[in-house]
């Protein structure tokens, strides 16, 4: 059973993945790119720092993801509040509008998914993901 879940795993995040890689292709934008706006979208504005944490990788990873996405005027970076050494990057309305619509498209996608299983199948799905994703 363990062997049938990881290969049907494996194919979702396949097809989700190809999925996702082309509807952020049609915007001019890389997947890690958008992954960024859609921290930012979520959680407001962050630390250079903790946005990276939150996205996994380096500081220096994301200094060069900020760099484009700022060239692309999706994001700004600005001082912190109240700490001089830090600087916060936050989305401008132009980033906020690219992440407003690649959420609907997630959204809609999730819709479409979920609509051929029955209710309690949803509610099942719902608290297996959420203890999945506990996991990490």
């Amino acid at each position: 059973m363990v062997g049938r879940i990881n290969h049907a795993i494996v194919e979702f995040f396949e097809k989700l993945s190809s999925w996702e890689h082309d509807v952020v292709r049609e915007k001019g934008m890389t997947l890690p790119q958008m992954h960024t706006l859609e921290v930012l979208g979520i959680h407001g504005a962050m630390r250079m720092k903790e946005l990276a944490e939150a996205m996994g990788i380096t500081t220096g990873t994301l200094t060069v993801l900020v760099d484009r996405l700022e060239d692309k005027e999706c994001v700004r970076r600005v001082p912190h509040d109240t700490d001089r050494r830090s600087i916060n990057v936050e989305l401008t309305d132009q980033g906020k509008a690219l992440f407003e619509e690649h959420d609907r498209l997630h959204l809609r996608l999730t819709e479409d998914l979920v609509a051929a299983c029955p209710p309690d199948d949803r509610e099942a799905l719902l608290r297996c993901l959420t203890s999945m994703n506990a996991q990490f």
